[in-house]
């Protein structure tokens, strides 16, 4: 029986691991997938979702409008009246206590309103549309900061993995050579020290390499956590950080002519701007009468006892139709007050308007002096590294052959490393500066694809 109960949780143990869902995704498809099922995409469309019933909300509001009404009363105590007691044949200046109606009533009641002219409700309906195209735009923005940090992460999971595959390969280079220089020591060729150095190099890069696998699931966690998948998710990158620096110098952004409109920045500073005028069309229609019609139709009925469900009982209908029309004529200058508030509101936004745009001119500017520099950086890094393996290369041969010595040959390997790890950071900024430019630009056909999808 124990046997059986173990090789049951062992089968639902590797039935469970099997079930667990597995990615593999390059760069563009790691995007698409970010824009259909990342939490910030998800509740982005949520927004456009809220604005249009908020659009409905408003223009219901100028809808026939129904409702009804069921009215019951008792009258447990009913309410007695003084009449003159000549009136039944008493004496005069005397009163007789009478009680009038039924003791219990019932009504019904279904009333029709319709907003007839009210100047609030165009503006209304106006600054509804804006809202939607606001939050369509707002939409936009976050899907592209979406691409842009799941671009970033992409790159930074490559980083770390390039990072390991070096510090591994330099690891391994040391070892070799710290074993060859044991023997040389312990042949009387070399100096303790010339040992002790290499021991020195041995243990930075077994820590740098236990650090780069720490950063690595980190960086695995943060692009998952940003694909809107489980953090503990296994995901395969397919690109390499190499292809997608190539690809990112290959693309000369800067021969695209750069159109504002294309800017989500831009046409949100103008949903602002546009927000604001339709604020002093309120304030102004408030000095508009306002219109409204209604029409009611009920039915009544009444008795002592409760038999208002009986076939019997009789209801009397009853019937209005109205209109009523409300004119401001006075309010102690308020809607002045409010109007000029609005006035000035406006020319705020327009002020902030034209900043906006300077704003934008500015960093496509330095978006693409830095993307500029980060390929030159990337070319520089590129030729400082293969002088830099040339160099500790030279310095290994001199070494062995007892040329130079173990401080020289240390100084050749640090200054390898750091060539390589500049290498892998400018591969990494050339995607991240070419990235941050694309935002900015905005081509139509840089979220074209996955926003047709949704």
């Amino acid at each position: 029986m124990r046997t059986l109960f173990i090789i049951g949780i062992t089968l639902i143990s590797s039935l469970g691991l099997s079930q667990q869902k597995k990615y593999s995704f390059t760069l563009d498809e790691a995007v698409e997938f970010a824009m259909d099922s990342s939490y910030t995409a998800i509740n982005s469309r949520r927004e456009i979702a809220k604005s249009l019933k908020q659009k409905w909300e408003t223009t219901a509001t100028g809808l026939p409008q129904i409702s009804g009404v069921a009215d019951y009363q008792n009258m447990l105590k009913q309410p007695v009246t003084l009449i003159p007691g000549e009136i039944a044949g008493g004496e005069a200046g005397t009163f007789i206590p009478v009680t009038f109606g039924t003791k219990q009533q019932m009504s019904l009641t279904a009333t029709l309103t319709q907003l007839i002219f009210d100047g609030s409700y165009l503006v209304g309906l106006k600054a509804s549309k804006v809202f939607v195209e606001y939050n369509e735009n707002a939409n936009e923005k976050n899907l592209l900061q979406l691409r842009e940090g799941v671009i970033n992460a992409y790159g930074g999971v490559l980083v770390a993995q390039e990072g390991i595959r070096i510090l591994e390969h330099n690891l391994q280079t040391i070892h070799s050579n710290l074993n060859e220089t044991k023997a040389m020591y312990e042949n009387g060729f070399v100096e303790a020290e010339d040992v002790e150095q290499l021991q020195i190099t041995m243990a930075q890069i077994s820590n740098d390499l236990k650090n780069a696998k720490r950063l690595e699931s980190i960086s695995k966690q943060m692009l998952n956590l940003t694909l809107g998948i489980e953090v503990d998710a296994e995901v395969h990158l397919e690109d390499n950080l190499k292809s997608l620096t190539e690809q990112s110098i290959g693309i000369i952004l800067q021969e695209q002519e750069f159109n504002f409109e294309n800017n989500v920045d831009y046409r949100i500073a103008k949903n602002l701007t546009r927000q604001r005028e339709l604020e002093l069309q309120l304030e102004k229609s408030k000095a508009l009468p306002r219109i409204s019609g209604f029409v009611n139709y009920g039915t009544s009925a009444f008795d002592n006892d409760f038999v208002f469900f009986d076939s019997e009982t009789s209801w009397y209908q009853s019937s209005i139709f109205g209109v009523s029309m409300e004119v401001p004529i006075f309010s102690s200058l308020q809607r002045s007050a409010k109007t000029q508030q609005a006035k000035i509101s406006l020319e705020q936004a327009k002020t902030d308007f034209k900043q906006a745009k300077q704003q934008i001119l500015l960093e496509l500017d330095r978006a693409e002096s830095n993307f500029e520099y980060a390929i030159e950086n990337y070319r520089t890094a590129e030729e400082n590294l293969k002088l830099a393996e040339s160099i500790e290369k030279k310095n290994t041969i001199k070494y062995k052959e007892g040329i130079s010595s173990s401080f020289e040959l240390r100084q050749a390997q640090t200054q390898l490393y750091t060539a390589q790890q500049e290498y892998i950071n400018s591969m990494k900024t050339v995607i991240d500066t070419k990235v941050a430019l694309e935002t900015i630009i905005n081509s139509p056909e840089l979220l074209s694809n996955n926003t047709n999808q949704h």
